[in-house]
C-alpha cells in the first residue's frame, strides 16, 4: 500500500482507480460488523451484545482518532528512522484532502504523478478502515469479562501507541510526501522498489500479528474466565458465526485486493490469490478436524475460511496461485492445531484471537520467504521487481527478513500492550465483576440483551438459557472442553 504524495495541479486522478479504491475501502468497512457477528455467535447468549458494541465501538474512536492525528502519524514526515510519521504534519487531514497519490511516481525527485493516481481523500478512507478493524480484531482474545469502557479507552490508546507506529513502520514506503518512511518497507528499499525488504502487502504484520499477540497481552493482563476449561462455553449462535465469515470472506477482496490501490493486473491477480488460499485452508481446517474430532462442522469451516484469509493477506502480492493455495492449506491445518495451546499452556483466549490471527499471519508472513516468486505472482505480472523465495531458488535472504519484521511487530506489540492494559487495568479496571460476569455482561455493561428470552421461559440475564438446552441444540462443536479431561474442540 505505497503511495506518493503530489500536488494538486499534477495530473488529474484516474476515475477507474479511484472508483475500485473506494468499493474496496467499503468492503473492508463492511468487514467490522461482519467480525461483530463473527464474534458475536461465537460467545455464550448473555454476552452476544457486549461482543457486537466492542466491534462497532472502534468505528467511533479509532476512526476519529485517525482523522486528527492518525492518518499523520501513520503517513507523514518520518520521524525516527522510520519508526513514526510525525502526528502534526497533517493533524485534521491538513494538506491531504485536495493532494493526489500516484501509485507509482514517475519523478520522484519533483514529485510529479505517473498516470493512475487517486485523490487524497480515497486513500485516507481505505487506510481508516484498516486501522478500525485491526483495533476490533483484538476485542475476541477477552470476551465475556471486560469492562466496555476500559475497552473504549484502550481503543484510542492501544492505536495510538501501537497500530499507528506499527502501521508506519509497514506501510509507508520511502517516497511518501518526498519523506524517508517505515524501517520495515523500506530495509533494503523494500518490495517497490528492488532491494531485500519484508514483504507484507495488506497487513500480515500490522494488523494480524500486531492484533493477535495484543490479544495475548490483554488476555494474560485480565486472566481467566470463570469456569475456563470447566464449564460449557460454546458458540450460542452458529449461524451469526457463518454469516459473519461469510461476510468477511466478502469483504477481504477489497482489503487485499483493494491494497493495490488501483483496478489492474495486480489488483486481479491478487483477488484470484485470496479466493485460492482461503479454499485450501477452509479445506484444510476441515480435514484436520475430522481426523482429529471424527467431525467436520460449520464452526470449523467458517474458522478456516478465516485462517485462510488472515495467511494470503501479507502474500497476496508475492506468490503464485500455486504458492497460494500452499499458503492456504499450511494455514488451515496450523491454525486447526494452534487453537489448541490455550488449553495446554493455560491462557484464556476466548475466541481464539492467537491460534488464528497472530499463528495465521506468522504463517503467510514467513511462507513468503519459501514461495515468493518473481515471474508468477500478480507484483510480477505488473512489472515490479521483487525477490524470490527459498523454494523458488531466491536463497535464505527474504525468508530472513520475513522473520525479522515478524518479530519485530510481535515483541514491540506485546510488551506495550501488556503495559497499555496493565495501567488501565490498574486504573481504571479492565474486568467486570464476578456477579456481572456470571449474571451476564449484556445486562451489566450495557442494560440490555440480545434476545428477548422471556419468550423461551428463560432469564433475563441470559445464563439459564447459556447453558440449557436450546444453547446446546444450536451448536455443532464445543468451543471448550466441558471437563478438564475432555477433547479440545475446534475453534476459531
Amino acid at each position: 500500500m505505497s503511495a506518493l504524495l503530489v500536488t494538486a495541479d499534477t495530473p488529474f486522478a484516474d476515475s477507474g482507480n479511484t472508483a475500485w479504491v473506494l468499493a474496496a475501502a467499503a468492503l473492508v468497512l463492511f468487514m467490522t460488523p461482519g467480525l461483530a457477528l463473527f464474534y458475536g455467535g461465537m460467545v455464550r447468549t448473555k454476552s452476544v451484545l457486549n461482543m457486537m458494541m466492542m466491534s462497532f465501538i472502534t468505528m467511533g474512536t479509532v476512526g476519529t482518532a485517525w482523522v486528527l492525528w492518525g492518518y499523520s502519524q501513520t503517513f507523514g514526515p518520518d520521524l525516527g528512522g522510520g519508526l513514526l510519521g510525525n502526528p502534526f504534519t497533517h493533524f485534521g487531514l491538513n494538506g491531504v484532502m485536495d493532494a493526489i497519490y500516484g501509485f507509482v511516481p514517475a519523478d520522484a525527485a519533483t514529485g510529479t504523478a505517473a498516470a493512475g493516481g487517486i485523490p487524497g481523500p480515497a486513500f485516507v478512507a481505505f487506510q481508516v478502515v484498516f486501522a478500525i478493524i485491526a483495533v476490533a480484531l483484538v476485542s475476541g482474545a477477552i470476551a465475556d469479562r471486560a469492562k466496555f469502557t476500559t475497552w473504549t479507552v484502550f481503543t484510542v490508546v492501544w492505536a495510538t501507541l501501537v497500530y499507528f507506529p506499527a502501521a508506519h513502520w509497514v506501510f509507508a514506503f520511502n517516497g511518501y510526501a518526498a519523506e524517508v518512511g517505515g524501517w520495515i518497507a523500506n530495509k533494503g528499499d523494500g518490495l517497490f522498489l528492488g532491494g531485500v525488504g519484508a514483504y507484507d502487502f495488506a497487513g500480515g504484520t500490522a494488523i494480524h500479528i500486531n492484533a493477535g499477540v495484543a490479544g495475548l497481552a490483554l488476555a494474560l493482563v485480565l486472566g481467566k474466565r470463570i469456569g475456563f476449561k470447566k464449564d460449557p462455553m460454546r458458540p450460542h449462535n452458529l449461524t451469526l458465526v457463518m454469516i459473519g465469515a461469510g461476510i468477511l470472506w466478502f469483504g477481504w477482496f477489497g482489503f487485499n485486493a483493494g491494497s493495490a490501490l488501483g483496478a489492474g493486473v495486480q489488483a486481479a491477480g491478487v483477488w484470484v490469490n485470496t479466493l485460492a488460499a482461503t479454499c485450501t485452508a477452509m479445506l484444510g481446517w476441515l480435514i484436520t478436524e475430522k481426523v482429529r474430532d471424527g467431525h467436520f462442522t460449520s464452526l470449523g469451516a467458517a474458522s478456516g475460511i478465516v485462517a485462510g484469509l488472515v495467511a494470503i493477506t501479507p502474500a497476496c502480492a508475492t506468490v503464485s496461485p500455486i504458492g497460494a493455495l500452499w499458503v492456504g492449506l499450511l494455514a488451515g491445518i496450523g491454525c486447526a492445531l494452534a487453537v489448541g495451546l490455550k488449553f495446554r499452556f493455560g491462557f484464556d483466549d476466548s475466541l481464539d484471537v492467537v491460534g488464528v490471527h497472530l499463528v495465521g499471519g506468522l504463517i503467510g508472513t514467513l511462507l513468503i520467504g519459501l514461495f515468493a516468486d518473481a515471474k508468477s505472482s500478480p507484483a510480477a505480472s505488473a512489472g515490479l521487481s521483487m525477490n524470490d523465495g527459498l523454494l523458488n531458488g531466491g536463497g535464505f535472504a527474504q525468508l530472513g527478513a520475513q522473520a525479522e519484521g515478524a518479530v519485530a511487530v510481535l515483541l514491540y506489540s506485546f510488551v506495550v500492550t501488556f503495559a497499555i492494559g496493565w495501567v488501565l487495568h490498574k486504573t481504571l479496571g479492565f474486568r467486570v465483576s464476578e456477579d456481572d460476569e456470571v449474571g451476564g455482561i449484556d445486562l451489566a455493561e450495557h442494560a440490555e440483551t440480545g434476545y428477548d428470552l422471556a419468550s423461551f421461559g428463560g432469564s433475563r440475564s441470559g445464563s439459564s438459557f447459556g447453558h440449557g438446552l436450546l444453547h446446546q441444540s444450536a451448536t455443532s462443536a464445543p468451543r471448550e472442553p466441558l471437563v478438564e479431561t475432555q477433547k479440545e474442540g475446534a475453534s476459531s
